[in-house]
């Protein structure tokens, strides 16, 4: 058997998310229709994390195996293959072949997400990759101050929903920290691991902080498992992309 690593790209606005679910479609779903025509099977994905609905991806990694000596399984030719079979809001940019027992999941050190803040006019090709909002609202040293408390490991059970699957909600956050990038201000977010919508909630938390809506130390009381309750709105969908993820 041969394992194969793929680097994918997708758009999520139009995808119910990373996850095949019957009757929705999700960018599992796609990808798997997708290397059914090249392989005549649908093989096992183990994907580096499962973006929700709306969420976009420019470093998503996932992994397959496929059995030895298929033609398809050389790199160049079956990135090919699969740009002529997925749509246009989804692709493989790059296959490589990988040691045996690669697991695109289970050997990622670290994920890093970008959270995109259009704080300028409105822009019209940007409406779905950035949350707009009128910077001179935001207080941006508040921003600031509670990207850096949110470095470290903590316990984010407040930063994820109460019903759960999760039994451990301790992470360790390697990078937490706004930029500039024009007139955006971009939050980028390296962890081990994330609790399902984390990044949106710890964004939208902060903005609330921003507005002056509560202070930042109250923020720092929420990285010590505090209940959802307590901190503030899952900020949208589709100002989040998942960049890269580290091995």
């Amino acid at each position: 058997m041969t394992a194969l690593r793929l680097d994918i790209e997708y758009d999520g606005a139009a995808f119910l998310g990373w996850a095949e679910q019957p009757g929705e479609r999700s960018v599992e779903g796609v990808l798997r229709d997708a290397l059914d025509v090249v392989f005549r099977s649908r093989p096992a994905i183990r994907v580096a994390g499962r973006t929700d609905s709306g969420v976009h991806a420019s470093g998503q990694v996932a992994s397959i195996v496929v059995p030895d000596g298929l033609a398809e399984a050389e790199p160049v030719r079956l990135r090919r293959s699969l740009a002529g079979l997925l749509p246009q809001d989804v692709a493989v940019r790059n296959v490589t072949v990988m040691p045996d027992g690669f697991d695109a999941r289970g050997d990622a050190t670290s994920r890093v997400y970008d959270y995109r803040l259009l704080v300028g006019p409105p822009s019209p090709l940007r409406r779905h990759r950035t949350l707009r909002h009128l910077g001179r609202q935001l207080d941006r040293a508040a921003l600031d101050a509670c990207a850096a408390m949110a470095v470290g490991q903590h316990d984010f059970r407040a930063f994820t929903p109460t019903e759960t699957n999760h039994t451990f909600f301790h992470r360790t956050m390697i990078e937490c920290a706004w930029r500039d990038d024009g007139d955006e201000w971009v939050l980028r977010l390296e962890a081990n691991a994330f609790l399902r919508h984390m990044v949106r909630v710890l964004v939208g938390t902060m903005l609330e902080c921003g507005r002056g809506r509560r202070d930042t130390e109250s923020f720092r009381a929420l990285l010590e498992g505090a209940p959802r309750s307590d901190a503030g709105i899952t900020a949208p969908p589709h100002g989040l992309t998942l960049v890269a993820v580290r091995y």
